[in-house]
């Protein structure tokens, strides 16, 4: 007969719930702080809700009315190096970490609205309503509020979107030498998402000083809690992972002041995550100023119910009964902030003429400059001023026959020793002596510190990278073991990593470079052979490199590594092994970004190709010697950084162009490309551009049926044959 033997979890789950010993207990300066930051955002988001009836929030307005007591409760005990990240709704938490951030200690008295205060009141009504003198410059709006200096690192408007970046925060806190931890906020929504189920597991694998707090408002929307989860406790989500949680009244504000002490406690100790979950209710909808009950999913008495524990009364209860504020100071106190969101306003709004009375609008001055909607989707790569750039041509050093492959870990190894800000981390790169392929062999040898082996979780690593960049203590390579994985992680690589810094204002810079390998011809099937090249090269904020021989690679790989912006680097499973001209021992020259390389000249036709389709088409070339062709080797394919110079040179005088590319035709590349090509050029094109593609489908695992959906050569010499003989 089988044996039963109960298992406890680990880590420990408990609720805390504060006594009136407790309340007593309380420094009154704290609970000053408290009650007066509690009073400055609910009045705020009242405002914010009238501005949105007026029609001058442009977008959603998500009122954290309610829930106030949670962003106070557990901000109070944070520094202003201490990191936070939330999600779109984030208003209060954003509020009082900039609030603490401003404020000096209180000494015995109501906190003062300083000048210092008003600026930041009036730098976040500025955002909400998309002017230019918010914190992000109009462009974040009510869900992306970053102020880096008091330590808001950003929220986020995709559900989960931003706690793996937390990760990444507090993974450079943690390497820095400093006891700073981050705390990520979300909703009971997002604790089903599976990026954040990763974080848990990661960050509890890696020991990170990150605070998970958990906002449980009990509706995602309109969808109960109950309904969503077969657990609505949803702090128990930690026992999983062995971080040990706690379960409070997010209405008491000084129960979640509490806990989150002994959070603290154990996470500047460098005993890895908590989970917070704080039960909190929001009054309103999920966006505007009516409550769920006219929506029909909550009713009129639940509502009720939930208002009669508000967080703002019941600090105002406990100060006027210990007497550390009276009723009128409290009043005098509503009527100074209320006088002060007014004033505001009448800064920023102005009567609409030959309006109705009380109408409003936005003051034109206030606006951004509408030439400002595309500044700031990259840098402006000053960082790369003074750089040697090199080509094989002009290159003095001692050069050789050099595997592909070799040359990717040689390069990488020589930029680690060179830059100690660099991490290294993915699948299995820490292990098999170099990763799959051998790329991080020399990195692993001399850094292994610095070689991160990451559980298989694409999200969770891939946005622990992008907060790691965004931080900018660190700048992590990240490498994907197949392309077609980059879509596991799309959240992260093109809504956060992609679009961070146009999104808080163009000035965050985000220097990040993530590898992969194209294995099209490898035999491993639909899901791990595309070229993602065509995809990639939609999101503006990303740069990305196709290297075609070593020489390339070590040049283009140190640019990246010297860049701020995020690069992909595309690398093809067919060069890896093959070799080609590269540096013996001089591995720090650069290539300049948005410059191709011409590798072949002719006057009959123009060919355009990246990566191992390059070397093809020299095969082609030669077989197909009638025909005289100038064949660009693109090496940069982001539309900001391509060579228009040498194309347009080549079409002018050839008159005709050919687009190479081995990938399947619904994700080409070079759809877009043609599509420029002849609007720039249309004039000096004899006939329509011409394409060598792969099929429709994906390549299958059948050899047979994968070279039929992938170009090489043969393809190309058919494509030459067919222009040379008409």
């Amino acid at each position: 007969m089988s044996t039963r033997r109960k298992l406890a979890a680990h880590s420990p789950w408990v609720e805390l719930t504060p006594s009136r010993a407790d309340w007593d207990a309380t420094d009154p300066d704290l609970l000053r702080t408290m009650l007066v930051q509690t009073l400055w955002i609910r009045v705020f988001e009242e405002y914010v809700l009238q501005l949105a009836t007026e029609g001058l929030v442009h977008g959603p307005a998500h009122s954290s009315i309610g829930q106030e007591g949670g962003a106070v409760g557990s901000i109070a005990g944070l520094r202003s190096t201490d990191f936070v990240n939330g999600s779109h709704r984030g208003h209060h938490q954003f509020l009082a970490k900039a609030f603490g951030h401003v404020m000096p200690p209180a000494a015995g008295g109501l906190p003062e609205l300083s000048e210092d205060v008003r600026t930041v009141l009036y730098r976040t009504l500025a955002e909400i309503c998309g002017l230019a003198d918010g914190f992000c410059r109009g462009r974040g709006g009510s869900m992306h509020l970053q102020w880096r200096e008091a330590g808001a690192m950003g929220t986020n408007a995709i559900v989960g979107g931003g706690v793996p970046q937390a990760l990444g925060f507090a993974f450079n806190q943690r390497n820095s030498g400093t006891d700073g931890v981050t705390v990520t906020y979300f909703g009971d929504g997002a604790v089903n998402i599976g990026s954040v189920l990763e974080s848990f597991n990661l960050a509890s694998a890696w020991k990170l000083p990150v605070c998970f707090f958990i906002e449980n408002n009990l509706y995602a929307v309109s969808t109960p809690v109950e309904k969503a989860t077969g657990e609505p406790r949803l702090s128990a989500r930690g026992l999983g992972f062995n971080i040990p949680s706690w379960r409070v009244d997010g209405m008491d504000p000084l129960a979640v002041h509490l806990a989150m002490n002994e959070a603290l406690e154990h996470l500047r100790s460098g005993k890895g995550p908590v989970i917070v979950e704080a039960e909190v209710y929001r009054y309103f909808h999920q966006n505007g100023a009516y409550p769920g009950s006219a929506f029909g999913y909550r009713t009129k008495d639940e509502e009720k119910a939930w208002r009669e524990r508000d967080p703002l009364e019941l600090l105002k209860r406990h100060a006027i009964r210990q007497r550390v504020v009276t009723e009128a100071e409290f009043e005098a106190k509503q009527r100074e902030i209320s006088d002060c969101l007014r004033s505001i306003g009448d800064d920023l709004f102005e009567p609409l003429p030959g309006g109705k009375p009380g109408q409003r609008r936005v003051r034109a001055g206030k606006w951004p400059d509408p030439g400002f909607v595309d500044v700031g989707i990259r840098g402006d790569l000053s960082e790369l001023r003074g750089s040697r750039y090199e080509e094989e041509s002009t290159f003095g050093g001692e050069l050789a026959e050099r595997r592909f492959i070799d040359v990717v870990s040689d390069v990488m190894a020589r930029r680690m020793e060179e830059d100690p800000s660099i991490v290294v981390l993915g699948e299995d790169v820490d292990g098999l002596k170099g990763g799959t392929n051998g790329a991080t062999r020399q990195p692993l040898e001399k850094f292994p510190e610095r070689v991160l082996g990451t559980p298989i979780s694409e999200n969770a690593f891939a946005g622990m990278a992008g907060g790691m960049a965004l931080d900018g203590r660190f700048r992590p390579v990240v490498e994907f073991m197949y392309a077609d994985f980059m879509w596991v992680a799309a959240d992260q690589i093109f809504n956060q990593i992609a679009k961070a810094r146009h999104m808080f204002g163009g000035e965050s810079s985000v220097p990040l470079v993530l590898r992969s390998k194209l294995s099209a011809g490898t035999g491993y099937g639909s899901q791990h052979s595309m070229d993602p090249a065509g995809v990639l090269t939609t999101a503006p904020g990303l740069r990305v490199i196709a290297p075609s021989n070593p020489f390339d690679y070590v040049g283009l790989m140190n640019t990246a590594l010297a860049c701020d912006d995020p690069v992909v680097v595309l690398e093809h499973v067919d060069l890896y092994a093959a070799t080609g001209t590269g540096p013996l021992t001089d591995l720090d020259y650069r290539i300049p970004v948005g410059k191709a390389a011409l590798r072949r000249q002719g006057d009959d036709l123009t060919i355009i190709s990246y990566l191992s389709m390059v070397g093809h088409c020299l095969e082609a070339l030669d077989q197909v010697p009638e025909l005289g062709a100038d064949l660009i080797d693109l090496r940069w394919l982001d539309r900001a950084s391509l060579d228009w110079d040498t194309i347009e040179a080549s079409v002018k005088k050839t008159n005709r162009v050919l687009i190479v590319e081995q990938g399947a035709v619904g994700t080409s590349y070079g759809g877009w490309l043609a599509d420029e090509i002849q609007r720039r050029l249309f004039d000096w094109l004899d006939g329509p551009i011409e394409r060598v593609t792969g099929a429709v489908a994906s390549p299958s695992i059948s050899k047979v049926l994968e070279r039929a959906a992938i170009a090489r050569t043969e393809e190309v010499v058919t494509a030459l044959r067919t222009r040379a003989q008409s």
